[in-house]
């Protein structure tokens, strides 16, 4: 294990930590939490409406839609990036990433239950969310198991992640690590139970009437998850909370306002120029050569129709 591992960086304690704003920085982390933010306030508008009577709703379906493929794509390449750099990345960091890929579930989960019925119409949409819940929740198990080894042998927080299969535990978990153990596994299990019946949920061709009833359960599990991850983050990010004492981060890297940062909150104005241009009209199929240009009407009014 120490060949594949690099068991070599795991005998000497750094007696810093290099802040990294690309995971942890304040325009990253809000980015994710603004978005499971909207998302789930979009779904819960969508279910609601649903429940009080029939409606398209589609200016929310579209930015919920935008939001949701933007979320669960970040989510999977933050976790992708973690994980190549967990011989270099600390315990700190590598958690950061697996709150954020909660809130990226949160929200695509939130996602089909309130848009499940436009996923059944359309076989190539069920299968493309399809592989990619089951590519985000196998990297969320992954770095999930790294976490809670991490906890469980109490591994030096100023040496990289992956050293957690190279060292022997310090005693063993310390203090309310106990909690953050029990926490972890219910997670891990909670996910792939709900990922089980997600796909049952895309997949069925019946709609009963206590479908609606699981909608909300759902949507209330889904709250308290990303409520739960974001209050996580808030606290254990150098951006807005103060992280544990063992790390030693150097400088104030993470809280600075770059253009890395400002970058993925500009990215969630391109959902709302989207929705824009269905209100406009803009995103119509034009008419065919010679058909009279002043009959174009916006596309919602032909929707109506």
């Amino acid at each position: 294990m120490a060949e594949v591992f690099g068991g070599k960086n795991c005998t000497i304690v750094p007696d810093t930590v290099q802040p990294d704003a690309g995971v942890a920085g304040p325009g990253v982390l809000l980015s994710f939490i603004i978005t499971n933010f909207l998302s789930l306030a979009l779904s819960a508008t969508i279910i609601l409406l649903n429940l009080r009577s029939s409606t398209s709703a589609l200016i929310p379906r579209k930015l919920l839609l935008s939001f949701s493929d933007q979320q669960i794509l970040t989510g999977i390449g933050i976790q992708c990036v973690a994980l190549a750099k967990m011989h270099h990345m600390v315990p700190y960091h590598f958690f950061i990433v697996w709150l954020l890929s909660l809130l990226s579930t949160a929200t695509n989960l939130a996602t089909l239950l309130a848009l499940v019925n436009d996923f059944r119409r359309d076989w190539v949409l069920r299968w493309l969310r399809q592989v990619l819940m089951i590519g985000n929740l196998g990297l969320q198990c992954l770095s999930g198991v790294f976490v809670l080894q991490s906890v469980m042998r109490d591994l030096e927080p100023r040496l990289p992640i992956a050293c957690v299969w190279d060292v022997g535990s310090r005693g063993g978990p310390r203090g309310n690590a106990a909690i953050s153990i029990a926490g972890t596994i219910a997670v891990i299990v909670g996910n792939v139970v709900v990922f089980v019946l997600s796909t049952w949920y895309l997949h069925t061709r019946k709609n009963p009437r206590w479908m609606k009833s699981v909608q909300v359960v759902g949507l209330v599990m889904l709250v308290a998850m990303g409520i739960g991850a974001t209050v996580r983050v808030v606290r254990e990010s150098s951006a807005f909370g103060k992280p544990p004492e063992g790390v030693r981060l150097v400088g104030d890297g993470e809280r600075e306002w770059s253009y890395g940062q400002l970058l993925p909150l500009l990215l969630l104005v391109l959902p709302l120029v989207s929705a824009l241009e269905i209100v406009r009209g803009e995103v119509a199929v034009p008419r065919k050569q010679g058909e009279d240009d002043e009959e174009v009407m916006p596309l919602v009014e032909q929707l109506k129709r």
